[in-house]
């Protein structure tokens, strides 16, 4: 049965973005587009990093990195999409349904993380500039990414613990596109007060406020140290080789803030997916954008591989 007052659930129907059968064709073809973009996009940032020595430095070490987050994120959330309307079938298993949560949330752990390493690199480099070489070194940036990494996979295990106990829904019918945890916390007749408590603490204030404060703490310091330079021209310098950064942080606390942390109810469904929709498919499309059009480095690694491929061509 598909809904009734209480049940023990072995599959859940992913409802998708939209009901409309006349919009499915336009979603899809969306989602397909927004997804080889999300791919091509940080693939190209990927590689350029990899092969270009020139960005064999902290800063694009943890770029990669967040390239690599991107393109997992978007294809653990956005294959729902693509596979429902070529199979037409919407069913997910509870096993398959919980793997999902469990990776997506790690995923955005991570991010935030790596968000937050990436911003004392900027600290370091702008109000440390001297001392940026010897503190920001090989063995600091592996350790910072293992912690990233592990973190991130650590943090949600509380999460998934909980919900493996909660098997009575009043309903199998997600309305959203993926697993997520806010749909399955409103269709839940279990108590969902120590998820809810979970939440609040270990999600607001260790995963998404901590990381927030350490960012936030790096951005005075970096903005005071910026301000403190006499020439407008090393002021404009030392702000643009953050800026990129900083969007990439206001956008995505900006999506998060609205998604998750406001009440629990059946009201927000069609708000979340919008976010979640922003926050899992427009930010892993805009982060290569930001980091190119906006970055010298990464534009002129591009334009050196770009005339590179040109002349293995002419000579071949």
């Amino acid at each position: 049965m598909m809904e009734t007052n209480e049940t023990i659930v072995a599959f859940f129907i992913i409802k998708g973005i939209s009901d409309a059968p006349e919009l499915q064709t336009i979603i899809f073809l969306l989602v397909l587009l927004i997804y080889l973009l999300a791919l091509g996009g940080n693939t190209i940032i990927l590689l350029l990093v990899c092969l270009d020595h020139q960005l064999h430095t902290p800063m694009y070490f943890f770029l990669a990195n967040l390239s690599v987050l991107d393109m997992f994120s978007t294809t653990v959330t956005l294959h729902n999409i693509l596979v429902m309307f070529i199979t037409g079938n919407n069913l997910v298993s509870y096993a398959s349904c919980i793997c999902e949560m469990y990776f997506f949330g790690f995923l955005i752990c991570d991010e935030l993380l790596f968000l937050t390493a990436m911003s004392f690199d900027r600290y370091v480099a702008i109000c440390n500039p001297l001392k940026y070489h010897m503190v920001m070194n090989q063995r600091l940036c592996i350790i910072l990414t293992i912690a990233c990494w592990m973190l991130g996979m650590i943090e949600v295990i509380p999460y998934i613990i909980l919900l493996l106990g909660f098997r009575c829904y009043r309903s199998n019918v997600i309305n959203h596109f993926f697993c997520d945890l806010v749909p399955l916390m409103i269709l839940s007749c279990s108590d969902t007060s120590t998820l809810e408590i979970l939440s609040l603490t270990e999600g607001f204030l260790l995963i998404t406020f901590t990381p927030f404060v350490l960012k936030f703490i790096s951005y005075i310091f970096i903005i005071s140290t910026i301000l403190k330079i006499k020439s407008s021209t090393g002021r404009r310098k030392a702000f643009y080789t953050c800026s990129s950064h900083l969007t990439v942080v206001i956008l995505l606390y900006s999506t998060l803030f609205f998604q998750y942390l406001r009440p629990t109810s059946s009201d927000t469904s069609k708000s979340n997916k919008f976010f979640s929709l922003f926050n899992t498919a427009a930010i892993p499309v805009l982060n290569p954008l930001i980091y190119s059009l906006k970055n010298k480095d990464v534009k002129s690694a591009m334009i050196r591989k770009l005339r590179l491929l040109k002349c293995w061509r002419t000579i071949m």
